[in-house]
Formats: structure tokens, sequence, C-alpha cells
């Protein structure tokens, strides 16, 4: 593994007794990225993430760190932060009380860091966890988090069942506090639209298995998607696009790659989000988003 790859996988694969949960994956993580992983619920994202910080046994090949996540979790652990999506704090703390104890904990733990980043919330260090709003909870476990001195954070949708508020506020202090261009963080999540802008790369998986990893300038590069009226709906058609999904005004078609001359003359190029590309590549074959 080289030094720019925080995390390697090659191969990989885990099972629960009959099922495979996560099905020959093979993808890096660079240092410096923000990375999103995306998929359906029971798509594997939870089980890959266990994976990544030594929780669950894999076959195949996984560095993490340079470290293999399961026989060498507790120096991992020293350098990776991972919060998952059943994060619970201790109600019965007050928050400097979980200052302390972090102090105690873990080596890398900064309590001057934690109480600068309590301060961009309106979390106090004398609240009871048992006081807090879910919102204001998951800030303070950010804070935490963020105040070790690691290189990798692994969240597993962490803004879940917050308001549209309490996200924003969420994203805009891992993305100002924590992201460094050194440091990298793996985010599931289902609000897409809401962090695209803050990615640099994507994991899809779909039913276990890896359909796409790819940064979004080449994913922009890549995948082609083309507006048009639909007087040339069945040309589009014919040409045979991952996608037709409604847009305002008509209706577009996603493609990968550039499609032929004569159909690009029939559309206007636009840019694909990642939510079309989601569903095109992750949807069943029967499902065209024309129909709704």
């Amino acid at each position: 593994m080289t030094a720019d790859l925080l995390v390697q996988a090659r191969g990989l694969t885990v099972r629960y007794g009959a099922k495979t949960a996560v099905d020959n994956l093979s993808f890096s993580i660079p240092k410096g990225r923000v990375v999103g992983l995306l998929g359906h619920n029971g798509a594997g994202k939870s089980t890959l993430m266990k994976a990544l910080v030594g929780l669950k046994a894999a076959d195949g090949e996984l560095s993490v760190l340079g470290l293999d996540p399961v026989k060498q979790r507790v120096p991992l652990l020293q350098s990776a932060c991972y919060i998952p999506d059943v994060a619970i704090l201790p109600r019965w703390a007050r928050v400097s009380e979980l200052i302390t104890l972090m102090a105690g904990l873990h080596p890398r733990f900064s309590a001057d860091r934690a109480r600068t980043l309590l301060r961009r919330t309106s979390v106090g260090l004398n609240d009871k966890v048992k006081s807090l709003s879910k919102g204001m909870m998951v800030q303070a476990h950010l804070a935490l988090i963020a105040s070790i001195d690691a290189k990798l954070m692994i969240l597993d949708e962490p803004t879940l069942g917050l308001d549209v508020l309490s996200r924003k506020a969420f994203y805009e202090m891992l993305i100002d506090e924590w992201c460094d261009g050194e440091r990298s963080v793996l985010i599931s999540t289902h609000q897409v639209e809401e962090i695209e802008s803050l990615l640099s790369d994507v994991l899809m998986l779909n039913e276990g298995k890896l359909v796409l990893s790819i940064s979004l300038e080449d994913m922009d590069r890549r995948f082609v998607a083309l507006s048009h009226d639909n007087a040339v709906a069945e040309q589009m058609a014919a040409a045979h696009p991952l996608l037709r999904y409604r847009v305002q005004g008509g209706s577009a078609a996603l493609f990968d790659g550039p499609p032929p001359e004569h159909v690009q003359a029939l559309g206007r190029r636009v840019r694909p989000s990642l939510v079309d590309l989601f569903v095109a590549l992750t949807r069943k074959p029967e499902i065209d988003r024309t129909q709704f």
C-alpha cells in the first residue's frame, strides 16, 4: 500500500452465514478525499464500514492505514474514527465529563480542541446528554470525534433523523474543522442531494456489489445527460440510455459515455446529478422514471 492510499481493498467479501452482504469489492481511498458511500437499504454499506474498522471479519485483502483491521484494531483506532448509525452517548454524563473521559481513553484526543469545536454549536459544557436534542447530540459527538488527531473518519448515516438546519451545521463543521487535504472521510448517507457538493468521490453499492467507484470530476466527464423534447423521445430511447427521466420543460436521457453524434444533436447536454446516476445504476431494469 502506497503512502497516499489510506484504504485499499481487493476482492473484499463479507458473509453472514449463507448470505453475502459485501461481494468481491475492490477499491481504494487516497488521502485528502471526501467519499460518499451510496446504496439502498441492505446494499452492504454498514457491513463494509464495520469491516473497515475491524468489527466484521472479511475475506479477501483489506488494508486500512497500512493495518489489518481485525488483527491490528487497537493501533488502527488510534488513527481512524468511526461513528456508527446507532451511535449513542451516555445520557447521565455532562458534556465536560465526556471530554474528560475521552482524554483518558484516547492518546490522540485534544480536550482543548473539543472545547473549541463545541463553541461552534449550541451545546454547553455543563449540559447533560439527556437534555440535548438529537441535532445537538450529533454535533457534540462530531466535536468529540473530530478532536482526535486521526487520518480517516468513517460516518454511517451521521445525520439520520435530523432536520435540514442540523444537517447543514453538521457538514459545515466536518468540512471546516476536520478536512484539511490530508485526512479522508467516508460518509454513508441517504441525503445524496445535500452532500453532493461536498464530495470528491463516490462508491456505489447495489446488493453487495460495487457498481461504481469514481471521482466526481471523472463522473462529469464519463456520464452524459441530454435534455430533449418529448417529440424525439423514441429516438433517444432507441440509443439505449442508462436512464430516461423528467426534467423541467421536458425529458432527459443519461448515457455511459458520449452517445452517437446524431443522438447528441437531438438534445442539449446537461449535468447529471448524483441522484440520477444512483437511480440509473441501482434500479431494477423495469423502472423508467419517465413513467412517474
